[in-house]
């Protein structure tokens, strides 16, 4: 689907160009909101999944052919993953590259160790790596509550980081909102990631055969969770803002690996 409205925030001069896309399916009240609360930036296309992509990451389908049609809103879709989506908006689908790509609203918080799963956050990942700036944004609680108030809230916080004119180079933001009535208003805290502890144990099943069957544990609770972390931003009433990158390089580590692995002999 394709949306255009003539500028009318005060924080972006220029007609953008902007892919929205998200992992809970394009049928997902937060992906609606989100295209809602967009309009007036310029044009919008979505592109989203199929049925609910939650937690696959950063998974690409190479296994298959894809398939995309669009929905009954009028959205793009496509029988794969968030990645899926915005790799192939950005190569093929989409007439002319994306000013910005935007991911959610989630129904679920994407914090600390979350975001290695996240569909959400990969969705916006994509559009990094192809070198778009890009924002993922998700509800604290799972439930929709409060939604608009959300949505207004991601509206605000791109207009926040646009004011001025699109930051140089390209950048990924995940932002987790509080589900309060009064999000808009809510102070807005740049965080760093914290951390889980191990996921709890597996959850086994019998199948009417009688074959065994298992379900992912929950999540851990959070370990590092201090002033300062996307956990203690949430659990405080405050937008949580976690610049991310993708460089996994143990950088520090690199000498001390470079010598144990260094090749005796001549």
């Amino acid at each position: 689907m394709i949306r255009t409205a003539t500028p009318q925030s005060a924080a972006y001069n220029a007609t953008m160009h902007i892919l929205i896309a998200n992992d809970d399916g394009y049928l997902a009240p937060g992906i609606a909101a989100l295209v809602r609360a967009c309009e007036g930036l310029g044009t919008i296309e979505v592109v989203a999944p199929e049925q609910n992509a939650s937690g696959t990451s950063n998974a690409l389908t190479l296994s298959r052919p894809l398939s995309v049609f669009e929905g009954s809103n009028g959205f793009k879709v496509i029988n794969g993953t968030p990645s899926d989506c915005v790799h192939l908006a950005l190569t093929g689908l989409m007439p002319r590259r994306p000013d910005l790509v935007l991911s959610g609203i989630n129904n679920g918080a994407n914090m600390g160790d979350d975001t290695l799963y996240s569909g959400t956050v990969a969705a916006a990942m994509e559009g990094y790596l192809f070198g778009i700036p890009s924002m993922a944004f998700s509800l604290v609680d799972k439930g929709w509550g409060h939604l608009d108030a959300a949505a207004r809230t991601a509206r605000s916080v791109i207009d926040q980081v646009l004011a001025g004119g699109m930051p140089q180079g390209h950048w990924l933001l995940n932002v987790n909102i509080p589900n309060h009535a009064d999000a808009e208003t809510l102070p807005r805290l740049v965080t760093r990631l914290g951390r889980r502890h191990a996921s709890e144990p597996v959850i086994r099943q019998d199948s009417p055969r009688g074959d065994p069957l298992y379900w992912i544990g929950p999540a851990g609770d959070a370990k590092e969770a201090g002033e300062g972390t996307d956990f203690h931003a949430a659990a405080n009433g405050q937008v949580s803002i976690t610049p991310l990158q993708v460089d996994l390089t143990d950088h520090a580590g690199l000498g001390a690996w470079a010598q144990r692995l260094r090749k005796a002999g001549p």
